[in-house]
């Protein structure tokens, strides 16, 4: 496995996905919610909202690797601004 680098932030990184993943299917099972309307249209679940944040995030922190660099502090709390905005609009 000398392709790939796994380094602590790696490691935090997929272990971060990983317990999201089974903190919302916890919810689910417990809370049970009925899909909502929100500005784009279309039903979503937390779940949904999830995989929108999730992909959002990854394209906002590879548009700021090519337009910023490499101080990704910051994108991160554009991504945390972008989340909470999915979560309480979509």
């Amino acid at each position: 496995m000398d392709w790939m680098a796994w380094t602590w932030p790696t490691a935090a990184f997929f272990l971060s996905i990983a317990a999201l993943l089974v903190i919302f299917t916890l919810l689910a099972i417990r809370f049970p919610e009925t899909p909502r309307h929100g500005i784009l249209g279309i039903e979503t679940t937390r779940g949904d909202r999830l995989f929108i944040t999730l992909l959002g995030s990854a394209f906002i922190n590879l548009a700021w690797l090519g337009l910023v660099g490499q101080a990704q502090p910051a994108a991160l709390v554009v991504c945390l601004i972008y989340a909470v905005a999915v979560f309480r609009w979509v």
